[in-house]
This record gives C-alpha cells, structure tokens and sequence, in this order.
C-alpha cells in the first residue's frame, strides 16, 4: 500500500538570511491564510483564528464602531507599523483616521485589541503587551475565549508606559467608560 502523499502549504516563507526587516515582510505574496507579523527581525506567523474568534473579533468591532466618537474608527486586522520597524496585526483597533497605505502608523492607533487563540496567546499576553505599551498605545484590550463565557480585560497605558487594568467583564458583560462609553455583551 502506497503512503499517503503529503499535503504542501499554498504558501512558504522564501528562504531568507539574517534578521526581518519590514521591507522584507511587505514584498512577501498576500496570504489570506495566516499572518505574518514582524517584531525586532523575527516573523510570527500564526493561522487565522477560527471560528469561534472570528466571531468574537466581529462582535468587538461592531459595539466598538456604533459607539466611536466621529473623529474615530473601528478596524479589523490593520496593518500597525511601529516606529521600531515592527509590524503588528492586532484582531481590532480603534483608529484616529489618516492617509495610509498597506501600513497604518501607531501613532494615530487609540487602541488595539487582541482574542487571544491556543497559537497567539502568549504572544499576545507577553510580546503584544509590551510592544503596545512602548509604542504608546492608550489602550489594549484582551477577550479570553476560553470559557463558556469569554473573559474581556482593558488596560491602559499608566504614566511609567506600563499597563494598568481599567475594566474587566462580569458575567458576559464589559462596560466601558473609556476610551469612550461602550458596554459590550458576549
């Protein structure tokens, strides 16, 4: 009996000397698969989250868009450029908007939000957290999909550039007063 053929990725990174810069990253071929974020020369790739997070992420963006102020925006899967050369693709933000290409500038991100999956978590728990925080990013906001129930927690950015927790969800339900008014039920 013959063995099964090995099924081949539609996508491979190319091979590729040295550290990552975000020049490299932006001639790579568009991927709708996964993503591929830069961060001090090394890629993450993770796949895109399933079901259940994409879900989340649409229910976050929807409450965050009916209830922005008009000098804001809500987004999914931006393209954040950070002024290090690194580039992030947080789930959702919250945007001031302005003229930008395939990149979007931090400097004009008021949050980012990440759903935290079994692949990304403690990326996003660790190395997300403190990039946010050394960019400048008022606030990040994190959903734990984990339980029945999902788990929501913002912080924002203190005064010694680390985050402090402002607001968790209780039973199902986050309330927020900033950035904006907003209450957001899983």
């Amino acid at each position: 009996m013959a063995a099964p053929a090995e099924a081949k990725p539609d996508f491979l990174l190319p091979n590729h000397e040295g550290p990552w810069t975000l020049e490299d990253v932006l001639q790579l071929p568009e991927d709708n698969s996964q993503r591929i974020e830069l961060v001090d020369g090394m890629l993450y790739v993770s796949p895109l989250g399933s079901y259940r997070h994409q879900l989340l992420v649409g229910k976050m963006f929807a409450a965050l868009d009916s209830a922005c102020p008009s000098e804001f925006a809500a987004t999914v899967e931006l393209n954040v450029e950070l002024t290090t050369g690194r580039l992030l693709i947080p789930d959702f933000t919250v945007i001031e908007p302005c003229d930008a290409d395939i990149t979007f500038p931090v400097s004009n991100v008021l949050l980012a939000g990440e759903v935290l999956s079994k692949s990304t978590r403690l990326k996003d728990l660790v190395v997300k957290r403190q990039v946010y925080a050394e960019a400048g990013v008022s606030y990040y906001l994190i959903i734990d999909p984990v339980k029945d129930v999902p788990e929501a927690t913002l912080l924002e950015l203190g005064d010694e550039g680390e985050y402090i927790e402002i607001a968790r969800s209780e039973d199902g339900v986050l309330t927020l007063k900033r950035p904006f008014p907003v209450t957001i039920k899983f």
